[in-house]
């Protein structure tokens, strides 16, 4: 009796000491011990739970490009349930996301946060077929998280499809069927959203492996599938067998072995498109000649660039997404292959990020212009269709940012006087490699000297300009209304352009 009237004066006391505001109350005894509490019997049992509410932000990750499952299958549920007036930040939408134009009229989603749009929902936001949606904020992946870490993009619930999980939410992306690999978009989700829920197809035995772990995630919920992986290696991700692009990816090469970069333990990143991929084909005859091997490649990771891991020509991969079933597989059975969070890969806020070690990076464009800014986002034709992804990052970071792209598509030039939509600027480009021939930027004179005494010809960006106007003729110029349509945001979180819609 004595033990409680002693505890009961303690709590008293520490109650007025350290919460003045609370009441007083006895503590907590648990009655039974938790084990399974964070499993939902339902997603929209995960939904309740999670505390949502109208006007509320919810976000995704793009692991699985266009083979997502998980977020329609969200946002039906939410539509079902009545949810108005969202904030979806994903970290990029594809083309399998066009039954959100629907939930965008019928209010559900009220505003969008992403790093890329293509498909039917880019169409539509492009023609103005959604004059209810206000701007899309387009972001670069390393933006993305700088958006997330200034409080502008507050993620109350976070929605993540992992193909296996325990049941304490332990969770990776290269278990299970549906591999997706690297999760680095979805721990940074995991470590800012107020709430976390799981999407997975299997719950395993605990402990599972974790890329995302137990202490991030609040609630689980199984479903029959979350993605596709065999969708996530799409075209943009595929090895070339184009012969021009063949061409452009063996001068780009040529680039980089001539640069004064190409030493042991340089350091590559190669992004989407058909050359820029290839380029690695090209380069491993060069390492291999040369007794070269680089330190890492970052970024997305594909099967050629596992493949010249597992051959010992790179000896470490630093995966934010894996871009195929291979690389997705390299990093459950690799040592060296490291998966990596976004904010790692390219945070300009953040206190370590990897581009900053980056020494070569390869990007292909939509178009060019004679100041050397790069579009990545919309068509010749004004269109939404492409993503800043980690362009502008890299860029900006790299110690040599070389552009890959054709000189003309069909009889569209790639090279314009000036880009419909600005994603990079020039000043982070350093060299524009086309099938008809290389630019330097004027503000880099020791790459042209490296080029020149290696053999490498080059020409000017003017020069270029003008053969592509030969092969095409002058383009007649777009036509957009004053609405804006999107607005893209530089690393910073600064606005570097935005998208009109366009003119019918």
């Amino acid at each position: 009796m004595q033990r409680q009237q002693r505890l009961s004066q303690f709590n008293e006391t520490s109650a007025e000491a350290f919460s003045p505001f609370a009441p007083v109350s006895k503590a907590n005894l648990q009655a039974a011990k938790p084990r399974d509490h964070k499993l939902c019997s339902s997603l929209e049992n995960a939904i309740r739970r999670s505390g949502l509410q109208d006007g509320m932000t919810i976000s995704f990750h793009h692991a699985f490009r266009g083979g997502d499952l998980t977020l329609n299958q969200v946002v039906d549920t939410l539509a079902v349930m009545g949810f108005k007036n969202l904030t979806l930040a994903s970290s990029s939408l594809s083309e399998c996301h066009g039954p959100l134009i629907e939930h965008i009229r019928h209010g559900v989603i009220s505003a969008i946060y992403t790093s890329g749009l293509r498909g039917p929902l880019a169409e539509a936001l492009s023609h103005g077929a959604l004059p209810e949606l206000p701007p899309v904020q387009i972001h670069s992946h390393g933006g993305r998280v700088n958006l997330i870490e200034s409080g502008e993009l507050s993620i109350d619930v976070a929605f993540l499809g992992v193909p296996a999980c325990d049941i304490f939410g332990n969770a990776n992306g290269h278990s299970g069927k549906a591999r997706c690999g690297s999760l680095g978009y979805a721990q940074v989700d995991a470590q800012y959203a107020r709430q976390v829920v799981l999407l997975t197809e299997q719950v395993l035995p605990y402990p599972h492996v974790a890329s995302i772990a137990q202490d991030r995630v609040d609630l689980i919920v199984q479903v029959e599938r979350v993605g596709d992986a065999e969708k996530i290696g799409a075209d943009a991700t595929r090895m070339t067998t184009n012969p021009r692009e063949l061409l452009i990816a063996r001068r780009a090469a040529d680039v980089i072995v001539a640069s004064g970069y190409f030493k042991q333990g340089f350091s590559l990143q190669t992004g989407t498109g058909g050359a820029s991929l290839a380029v690695t084909r090209f380069l491993e005859n060069s390492m291999r000649r040369q007794g070269i091997t680089a330190g890492f490649a970052l970024g997305g990771i594909t099967a050629s660039i596992v493949d010249l891991h597992e051959k010992g020509l790179i000896e470490r991969l630093l995966d934010v997404q894996s871009f195929d079933r291979q690389a997705a597989e390299s990093l459950a059975r690799n040592p060296g292959h490291y998966e990596i969070s976004a904010n790692q890969y390219a945070n300009l806020g953040s206190k370590g990020a990897s581009v900053e070690q980056l020494d070569v990076v390869v990007l292909s464009a939509l178009e060019i212009d004679t100041g050397f800014n790069v579009n990545v986002l919309t068509g010749s034709d004004g269109v939404l269709r492409g993503a800043s992804g980690g362009h502008c990052d890299t860029a900006a970071a790299a110690r040599l940012a070389i552009i890959v792209a054709p000189l003309v598509r069909g009889r569209i030039p790639t090279l314009v006087e000036q880009v419909t939509t600005c994603v990079t600027p020039g000043s982070s480009i350093d060299i524009l490699v086309t099938d008809h021939g290389i630019a330097v930027n004027p503000s880099r004179p020791d790459l042209t000297k490296s080029l020149q005494l290696a053999g490498v010809h080059t020409v000017t960006i003017e020069w270029l300009y003008e053969r592509a106007r030969l092969l095409s003729g002058e383009p007649t110029p777009l036509a957009f209304t004053d609405r804006v349509v999107a607005v893209v945001r530089y690393r910073d979180g600064s606005v570097i352009d935005v998208v009109h819609q366009i003119e019918e």
